[in-house]
């Protein structure tokens, strides 16, 4: 019997597979929308930036006038001493937590709430933003990075501007140890070999280099040990020149 395929080894949820949550800073979430965040505002200042492994983008630890102390997502532009609010009357500022209802039509926001006060869940990447379209009445129509729009509610939370760390993935890596420390923060396997180039007892596509023996595309009910490849996929391979070419003329026509 051959070794179970690498990500049945990683489902078990062994010392291999788990995130060092032992090594992540802050547990990341808006401070809870009862009180003062919800009737007023309250002013904090930036006090220091940290670099969480669990995370690309920097957070900022944040000290408001009541004496808490928050960490949020660092927007391009921050910095040490300057002013953050977080609450329904704060503000328009750069990193500024407010309601959608509250944020100026046009405006990018990031670190998102899906539903109201559940501490910010979407776009939340370096360099990522989304877009405020419009309001109508207890509704936000919101344009996300992917070009989908989303309609939340306007109590919703989000923070205002683009987060920080833009292009970090644009520098080269230039050696594979980089690579190496660089996965190693998070745990993430690496490297990842194909399946093709592995043997015929350790993978199905195995035993023969560059050649599966056998087509990619696999059933959505298949059993664990041969659920790779293309899984319930719609088509595989390349698309047909005359069929995008019928596409196009259609499109000309109307």
């Amino acid at each position: 019997m051959g070794k179970l395929l690498r990500q049945q080894r990683r489902g078990k949820g062994g010392v291999g597979a788990r995130a060092p949550s032992h090594r992540y800073k802050h547990e990341l979430a808006f401070r809870k929308y009862e009180g003062i965040e919800r009737t007023g505002a309250l002013r904090g200042q930036i006090i220091r930036f940290i670099d969480d492994p669990a995370r690309g983008a920097l957070l900022m630890e944040v000290k408001f006038t009541d004496g808490s102390t928050t960490a949020f997502i660092a927007p391009e532009g921050a910095r040490v001493g300057g002013e953050i609010q977080s609450g329904a009357t704060a503000q328009v500022g750069l990193g500024h937590c407010l309601p959608l209802g509250s944020i100026p039509e046009g405006a990018h926001i990031y670190n998102i709430e899906l539903d109201p006060g559940d501490g910010g869940k979407l776009v939340r990447t370096p360099g990522s933003y989304a877009t405020l379209v419009s309001r109508e009445k207890d509704k936000a129509y919101i344009k996300l990075p992917s070009k989908h729009q989303l309609i939340l509610f306007s109590t919703c939370r989000a923070q205002m501007g683009v987060v920080c760390g833009g292009g970090r993935l644009e520098k080269p890596l230039m050696k594979a140890g980089t690579n190496f420390y660089k996965k190693h923060a998070q745990n993430r396997k690496w490297p990842v070999n194909r399946g093709v180039h592995m043997a015929a007892y350790t993978h199905p596509f195995g035993g023969k280099q560059h050649h599966k023996g056998r087509g990619s595309m696999t059933s959505r009910n298949a059993p664990p040990g041969r659920k790779v490849g293309h899984i319930a996929a719609r088509s595989v391979g390349r698309k047909k020149a005359h069929v995008e070419e019928a596409k196009i003329n259609a499109a000309n026509k109307r």
